[in-house]
Order: C-alpha cells, then sequence, then structure tokens
C-alpha cells in the first residue's frame, strides 16, 4: 500500500509540472534514479525493471517540458542514467542490439548535457555489453573511447574503462596487453576521487572488489600460465565484496569472481577446488541468472570440458550444463 502510494504521488508530480519541470520532480527523479542504481547490483531484475522504465519515460517526459537552462543538464544526466539501466537491463535479459539502442540513448542524453563522466560510463556500458556479447574487439575499442571522456574527470569510470579493456584484450589472446591495462587500471584508481556519478552509487561506481573481479576475469583467459595469479585476484575480490559496504555488493560481479577463481582452478588441476569455488553460484535462483552469469558459468563448463576431470569433473561438467541452460527470462 504504502509503495502503491508512493507510485501515485510520482504520478502527481509528474502531472502537475509537465508544463515547467519544477524543483519538486527534479528532486524525486534524482532520488528514483539513486535508488535504482543501488539496487540494481543487489536484487533480482524483476523486481526493478518496471521501475526503471517507468524513471526512464518519466525523465523523457520532464525533457518534453518548459525546463530551464539550469535544469537541463540535471535532467540530461537523470536521463541517461535511466537509459543506461535499462541498457543493463536487457543486456541481463540477453538481448545485446537492445541494449545497445538504450545505450545510444543514454549517449545522447550525455551529449545533450554536456557531461564527460556520462560519457565515460555509458562507453563502460557499452564495452561491457560487447565483451560478453562476444565482440571483443569492439568492446575494447568502446573502453578506449571512454577512456578519453574519462581523463577528463575524477570518476571511477577511469578504472572500470582501463579494466574493461583488459578483459577484451585477455579474451582475444593479448594477455600482455591486459596486464599492461589492469595496471593502467590500478594508476587511474589513485586519481580517482569521484565525480556525480559515483555520487549516484551502485552501479554508476566502480568500486576496489569490482575491479579485483575483472582483474581476475582477464586473467583467467590467460590458462594455466597464469592460474595461479588468477587465483589470488579471485581470492582477493571475493574478501574485498565480504567487507564491503551493503552498496557495493553485487551478486552478479560476486558470482563472475567465483567463475573466474573456478577457471583459475581448473587450470591448476584443482576439479573438487573448483567444483567448491563455483558451489555458491550453482545455487543462484532463477530470478539471478541475469546473462553475465549464465556466460561466465559456461565459461567454466567449457574449461572442465578440456580437461580429463573424472567422475567428479564428468558431474561437475552436467552441473555447470544444466545452470547454463536455464537463464532469467521475463514476460515480454
Amino acid at each position: 500500500m504504502v509503495a502503491h502510494a508512493a507510485q501515485q504521488a510520482r504520478d502527481f508530480l509528474t502531472k502537475t509540472e509537465a508544463s515547467t519541470v519544477g524543483a519538486e520532480s527534479l528532486d524525486q527523479l534524482t532520488d528514483d534514479v539513486r535508488r535504482l542504481t543501488g539496487a540494481y547490483q543487489q536484487q533480482p531484475l524483476e523486481q526493478l525493471l518496471g521501475d526503471i522504465a517507468d524513471t526512464q519515460s518519466r525523465a523523457f517526459s520532464l525533457l518534453g517540458g518548459h525546463v530551464r537552462p539550469d535544469q537541463a543538464r540535471d535532467l540530461y544526466l537523470l536521463a541517461g542514467v535511466a537509459s543506461g539501466l535499462m541498457a543493463k537491463a536487457s543486456h541481463d535479459l540477453g538481448s545485446p542490439s537492445d541494449a545497445m539502442t538504450q545505450a545510444r540513448a543514454a549517449y545522447s542524453a550525455a551529449d545533450n548535457a554536456g557531461h564527460d563522466g556520462l560519457r565515460a560510463w555509458v562507453r563502460g556500458l557499452q564495452a561491457l555489453v560487447s565483451y560478453w556479447s562476444g565482440q571483443l574487439v569492439e568492446s575494447a575499442r568502446y573502453a578506449r573511447k571512454g577512456a578519453e571522456f574519462a581523463r577528463q574527470t575524477r570518476g571511477t569510470s577511469s578504472v572500470w574503462l582501463a579494466s574493461s579493456e583488459a578483459r577484451s584484450l585477455a579474451a582475444q589472446g593479448d594477455v600482455t596487453g591486459a596486464q599492461d591495462a589492469i595496471d593502467r587500471a590500478t594508476e587511474a584508481r589513485e586519481h580517482a576521487t569521484g565525480d556525480e556519478l559515483d555520487e549516484l552509487g551502485g552501479l554508476c561506481r566502480f568500486g576496489r572488489p569490482r575491479q579485483l573481479y575483472y582483474s581476475a576475469d582477464a586473467l583467467a583467459w590467460g590458462g594455466g600460465p597464469v592460474a595461479d595469479r588468477t587465483e589470488v585476484l579471485a581470492g582477493e575480490a571475493l574478501d574485498a565484496y565480504a567487507h564491503a559496504p551493503a552498496p557495493e555488493r553485487a551478486f552478479g560481479d560476486e558470482a563472475g569472481t567465483r567463475c573466474a577463481l573456478a577457471i583459475a582452478r581448473v587450470h591448476r588441476g584443482e576439479i573438487d577446488g573448483a567444483a567448491e569455488a563455483v558451489a555458491p553460484v550453482l545455487e543462484l535462483p532463477s530470478s539471478k541468472r541475469i546473462h553475465g552469469v549464465v556466460t561466465a558459468v559456461d565459461q567454466v563448463r567449457r574449461a572442465v570440458q578440456a580437461v580429463e576431470g573424472g567422475p567428479v569433473g564428468g558431474e561437475l561438467h552436467d552441473r555447470l550444463h544444466t545452470f547454463s541452460s536455464e537463464p532469467l527470462t521475463l514476460p515480454q
């Protein structure tokens, strides 16, 4: 009842200030976007998708009204972030084409806002979507393009973009280039004091646990020669997540970290250890089996398939296959 009443209040604000955007509508939109960026990493998408779509729609509606020059930048920023959340949602549902459409809308909003931080963040989203859809060259290209804007800001997107490039390069077989990108991400962390995107938190902030996860995920592509280092990074990431404040926890990234750890152990011949690492991931309910998690689990399956793992390996392979065959789906 309380949630329904709050939605009615939002609708009232939107209607009463539709022709001329008021401070209350702008404040409400800001609060809603901040809440959703934080909730996105922790709650099942089915609980958030309608709210995200409604928030994006309200942002577009407000932009269609009379907007004062001093409000336009903030409105475009919020519309861009809302569109970015829709891009991530589309990606998580396994629809990269729709995700890219939403990301382009977000980038257009960034251009209208003249906001380099938002431009960098959207390029990060495009790098992510491209990476998980197998468009590795495109992913690295988006990461490099975003880095050009990130250098103009103090935001953590600079760390994200270097980390994203590392993953894409490693997946293409360039482990040396990936390590260079990981080093650049470490250097960028030293200078990232935060910007307006970071203030929104959640998905808009690239914290140290995510950085460690991306590094482990990158080196997991390097196989046996870097398996020890991959395991160390994955372990550090899991420890960082375990001690992180609630807003920095992310079930999808934590699952990805465990998959990187499992792959490292497979390369070291530790099938039992790999099964232990990935066990919590396989217990995720269907509502949290987003595209990136399912794809990461399938990468573990392929790694297990490539080695002689005996009965334990065969059982693990079957469990991984079953999981990755049952991704999250929502009614259209």
